[in-house]
């Protein structure tokens, strides 16, 4: 099965979604879900309705304190779509001020000097919406990691010095948005959510500033199961979130995601669109492909992901990305640049 639907009730369904719905300001989502009118989110909530996950990863949503936004826009989704009685979220690393100057500018106080970018704190963050029990007292949040706490971290170095300066790095985090470890209890026994979304690999100089955090943020991933920080996994888990960076095609440094999809610890199902997708170009399947990006961005991607422990089975994987003139087609272009990416797995629990 490829076409995203009900899934049957021996299937867990885990999905990654990045909904672009951040805003401008604090408090703007949460105006624009209660309104009921805004296109976007009416869209967001459509694709979500359509693909009814179980478990749901969702990025660029703004954070607020009581999750007034986050718990309004699963109130929207379970008008139309499934019912998630269980949500989590933790405040990002985007928008936390530093006082610093983080990127280099030699100005102070802009979204880059935060410790993940963000107009202001809160701004694209990530929440998990559940149709099971979360273990709120078993998450372990990486999100205040140093970068230089990192094993061969790759920080930024100009002329022979710390880009841009000891004192910068001495208190920049590696997370861009988060890292957690979230235990689930689902049907089968219980799973570790490891979720994240890593920064973007341009926007910055010729240190590389970005392009070497977000290659340290997809590596972390190897380092825990490494048990580098704390024990390892033992439950069954997933990796899933925003690497915001292609295997194959499009820039920046693609050793760390090549070595996670290729660790026989996790499986990558290669959840894909429906083809054949003609991508002038394109060296890698293009319908791997979870975003486009318009001009002048660099088009179409795999960046968003789904990868499974190894002792999972796997019965289906797909990328939302209906084709023009099908069911959904128009939701999903409304929506976000992404796509929804899903993955359906098994729930037996494993042998003893």
């Amino acid at each position: 099965m490829l076409v995203a639907g009900g899934a049957p009730a021996d299937i867990l369904r885990i999905a990654t979604f990045n909904t672009g719905l951040e805003r401008d300001g604090p408090g703007l989502l949460l105006r624009d879900i209660l309104t009921g009118k805004d296109p976007q989110v009416d869209a967001v909530v459509q694709v979500i309705a359509q693909v009814t996950p179980d478990i749901l990863l969702l990025q660029g949503v703004d954070h607020d304190h009581d999750l007034h936004a986050v718990r309004a826009l699963r109130d929207a989704i379970a008008r139309s779509g499934p019912h998630y009685p269980h949500i989590f979220a933790l405040p990002p690393n985007s928008g936390q001020p530093t006082g610093l100057d983080l990127n280099g500018d030699g100005r102070l106080g802009g979204g880059a000097d935060a410790q993940g970018y963000g107009a202001f704190s809160g701004q694209g963050g990530m929440a998990i919406l559940s149709r099971y029990p979360i273990d709120r007292a078993a998450v372990r949040d990486l999100s205040g990691l140093l970068w230089r706490e990192v094993p061969g971290a790759l920080l930024p170095v100009m002329d022979g010095k710390a880009f841009p300066s000891e004192e910068a790095q001495a208190v920049q985090r590696l997370s861009s948005v988060g890292h957690w470890i979230v235990s689930v209890q689902a049907p089968g026994g219980r799973i570790g959510l490891m979720a994240f979304h890593a920064a973007p690999h341009v926007f910055d100089g010729p240190e590389d500033r970005n392009g070497r955090r977000n290659h340290d943020e997809i590596r972390l991933w190897q380092h825990v199961l490494d048990g580098a920080f704390g024990p390892a996994p033992k439950a069954r888990f997933i990796i899933l979130g925003g690497a915001t960076v292609d295997p194959v095609d499009g820039g920046g440094r693609k050793g760390a995601i090549r070595a996670l999809l290729a660790d026989p610890r996790v499986r990558d199902p290669r959840p894909m669109r429906l083809g054949p997708v003609p991508v002038a170009g394109a060296k890698g399947d293009p319908r791997l492909h979870t975003v486009d990006w318009p001009a002048p961005g660099p088009g179409p991607l795999r960046v968003d992901y789904v990868l499974p422990s190894a002792d999972w089975t796997v019965r289906a994987a797909g990328v939302h990305w209906p084709p023009k003139g099908a069911p959904g087609h128009e939701a999903a272009m409304t929506a976000s640049a992404h796509r929804l990416v899903w993955v359906d797995l098994e729930t037996d629990p494993r042998e003893p």
